[in-house]
């Protein structure tokens, strides 16, 4: 019987494993797909290696900074072009069509702390930006808290700064609406402030002196499919096994007898990529459709969970009673670009898209050579790197069922509007498509009571952890304290505390 299997190698699971073996544990891990790493991963087109999924990390309480130097890889963080992004939205006169404006930058996920800067104003007007300072007049309700991000905001700020500024930040961010997000989860101490301060520009403001000064956000120079390619060097010195292309399709308690000892029975089938990628020369035999352990930590995206933990027994049962919100599907479009008309970075970092601009389909760009240095300095002169965000959820995603031709031409073309410059299909080096689907937000409404749920179910339930964005909280910074912690508590177990 194995110490540990770990289910899901995405980066919760490869951070909980790697813990586990640097104690002398014994661990597997399972993972569906054909590589490890999860949305943190990479590719390579047109001769440049470029991250395919996550791109950066939150740098706030420097969790990830510290994690990072553990793997030895200090010297290759990075910061962002400090240029920031624009907002690509319809024009406030309706017979104009859609403009692009610089966001912001004195906010909290596109919420003004200054209602009546000239940058604000640009986007909103002034009419927007005289109802939005209402806020500072308005009596603060303080009985209860606000859930949802999107109504505190219309409330207190009005349409404009909702529909014009905060909706496509939310979008651009979390792949949903403003409305379903859980003000405490996507804008921790925001309510707080709110009552302190006695309005939302003025806990916008305290929020924002209260951060570091800098960028809020980090990469890797080579990209953040570097971060798991560190951990998978480290679980090979500590003699981890890694199984990919096999899923886990039920999980068993094992009760103590006279002859075994007490753990979980995982029962195993192959996907489509029926591979074995092992770190030790014993490996276990892949036609093998089980593996037993006397702990398991459960990884895997939230949907997959689930189904593992449902059967489990009653108060697992209820979990899946719960309203967990529909799983999200983003199709993303890279571009590399023979384009020195891009050369002076006319749209910044990127693009964020209001819902209502229609003469687009992506709902975000990102301008990858503007904003990392390091992609610049690998493309050379003249050469660009774009990546276009489609799917928003509740409403159809645009690329589905599109052919890659077609992706490519219709992500030339939303490019071309976004950037204002024209671009032609002659200037295309390289493309790739990338499907990001089946992933449950932890930032809805409810997210706290969910989480709370889980975590009460499994506290009598020896031997198991769970883990992962979907319990722990989008980014790096939430997933990788939560599957150290998690991780933990197996240590903890393993030696009878």
């Amino acid at each position: 019987m194995q110490d540990v299997v770990v289910i899901g190698g995405g980066i919760a699971g490869l951070v909980a494993a790697r813990a586990c073996a640097r104690l002398g544990l014994g661990v597997t891990i399972i993972e569906a797909a054909d590589a490890v790493g999860g949305p943190v991963a990479g590719h390579e087109i047109a001769g440049l290696r470029l991250d395919s999924g996550a791109e950066s990390f939150a740098v706030r309480g420097g969790t990830v900074a510290a994690f990072v130097e553990e793997l030895g890889l200090t010297e290759e963080i990075v910061a962002p072009n400090p240029a920031g992004a624009w907002l690509h939205l319809p024009a406030l006169k309706a017979d104009q069509g859609s403009v692009s404006v610089p966001l912001p930058q004195a906010g909290v996920l596109g919420i003004p702390g200054s209602p009546l800067a000239e940058d604000v104003r640009r986007v909103i007007g002034w009419g927007g930006a005289l109802r939005a300072y209402l806020d500072r007049l308005m009596p603060v309700l303080t009985i209860g808290r606000e859930h949802s991000l999107g109504d505190l905001v219309g409330k207190r700020m009005g349409r404009r700064v909702l529909e014009r500024l905060v909706e496509p930040v939310a979008s651009g961010v979390y792949t949903t609406s403003s409305r379903d997000l859980e003000i405490d989860v996507v804008a921790p101490g925001l309510n707080r402030a709110l009552t302190t301060t006695g309005s939302l520009s003025g806990a916008v403001l305290a929020l924002r002196s209260g951060a570091p000064a800098g960028s809020m956000v980090g990469g890797l120079r080579g990209g953040m499919s570097r971060l798991p390619a560190a951990l998978l060097a480290d679980l090979e010195h500590f003699g981890a096994v890694i199984e990919t292309g096999r899923a886990a399709t039920s999980l068993v308690r094992i009760d103590a007898t006279a002859d075994s000892e007490q753990g979980w029975a995982i029962t195993l089938a192959p996907t489509d990529a029926d591979s074995v990628e092992t770190a030790t020369d014993s490996a276990p035999d892949p036609a093998d459709a089980e593996r037993t352990a006397r702990f398991v930590i459960v990884a895997t995206q939230g949907r997959q969970a689930l189904r593992l933990l449902a059967p489990l027994g009653v108060a697992h049962d209820a979990l899946s009673e719960l309203e967990w919100p529909g799983p999200t599907a983003v199709t993303l479009a890279t571009l590399v670009l023979d384009a020195p008309e891009l050369d002076a970075h006319p749209r910044g970092t990127g693009v964020l898209v209001a819902a209502e601009a229609t003469d687009v389909a992506a709902k975000a760009l990102t301008h990858v050579t503007a904003k990392w240095s390091w992609v610049a300095a690998a493309a050379g002169p003249g050469r660009h790197v774009v990546r276009l965000s489609y799917g928003r959820v509740g409403q159809a995603n645009p690329a589905e069922g599109v052919t890659d031709e077609d992706l490519e031409a219709l992500a030339l073309r939303d490019a071309s509007v976004l950037l204002g410059t024209s671009l032609s299909a002659g200037m295309v080096r390289g493309f790739a498509r990338t499907e990001w689907r089946d992933a449950i937000s932890p930032a809805t409404i409810g997210a706290p009571e969910r989480v709370t749920s889980v975590r009460e179910a499994l506290s009598d339930t020896p031997g198991l952890e769970v883990t992962g964005a979907w319990l722990a909280g989008t980014g790096l910074a939430s997933v990788i304290p939560d599957a150290l912690a998690a991780a933990g508590r197996i240590r903890q177990a393993s030696l009878g505390l």
